[in-house]
């Protein structure tokens, strides 16, 4: 929080839209973090003419906004750590240093939503801002009106009831469902309880934002009406 002897790193670093204050969090701990030529430790204040170098660059002044919406290939994991192999750093290969809102795993695709702005970030993951995101899931044999309603009401997993959710048939092994949760492979883990395998996992949709005509491993900006259409959703 801010005080009048400075504001707390975290909340600072996010500010400057370096990263988000959990984020900012890992990189005080891993010595990522130096003010004043010190390392930098967690909680400390932040005032006016102090230096702040992460990563042994200096954060001199809050960066332009950058909105990115991302398809992530199978195979990219959604890590920032450069030394795992097909990690997400490299595989955007984005000028400037932004972070994900949320991940999905490695054998899965689709849509990442990435900013250089903590702030915001942190308010769309929230749990009072939970937003919708949809997926379309292949299985490994025929979908059945049981499977679909088994799935929207919600499944025991990791030892809690999902959240009831919409599901939509779409073909013999396939089926569309929206989700404003994000337990840990959530869709595998229902599927599984079910008697299912997922054999394909598509993310194709993130509040209002869609995947049209954005190919696997290619990026696109937001457009200013997106933007705002995001700050109205989280009450920015």
């Amino acid at each position: 929080m801010t005080t009048s002897d400075g504001t707390r790193i975290n909340k600072w670093l996010s500010e400057m839209g370096v990263c988000s204050r959990r984020q900012a969090d890992r990189l005080i701990v891993q010595q990522q973090v130096q003010v004043n030529g010190q390392s930098a430790t967690l909680g400390m204040l932040i005032a006016q003419n102090d230096e702040v170098k992460v990563g042994g660059e200096l954060i001199s002044q809050r960066p332009a906004a950058q909105y990115i919406l991302y398809y992530k290939p199978v195979g990219v994991v959604c890590t920032h750590q450069l030394s795992v192999k097909d990690n997400l750093e490299q595989a955007l290969n984005f000028p400037e240093r932004v972070f994900a809102v949320g991940r999905l795993d490695r054998a899965s695709e689709g849509l990442l939503l990435l900013s250089n702005q903590g702030e915001i970030v942190n308010k769309i993951m929230r749990a009072e801002h939970k937003q919708p995101k949809k997926y379309y899931v292949w299985v490994d044999k025929p979908v059945t009106a049981g499977f679909i309603e088994q799935m929207s009401q919600g499944v025991e997993i990791l030892g809690q009831t999902t959240l009831a959710c919409e599901v939509e048939y779409i073909g013999e092994r396939q089926f569309a469902i929206t989700l404003v949760q994000g337990l840990n492979r959530q869709i595998r883990r229902m599927c599984q309880t079910l008697g299912y395998k997922v054999e394909r996992l598509q993310r194709v949709q993130i509040m209002h934002l869609t995947s049209d005509a954005l190919p696997p491993g290619s990026y696109r900006q937001l457009t200013d009406i997106e933007i705002a259409q995001l700050y109205a959703a989280i009450d920015y």
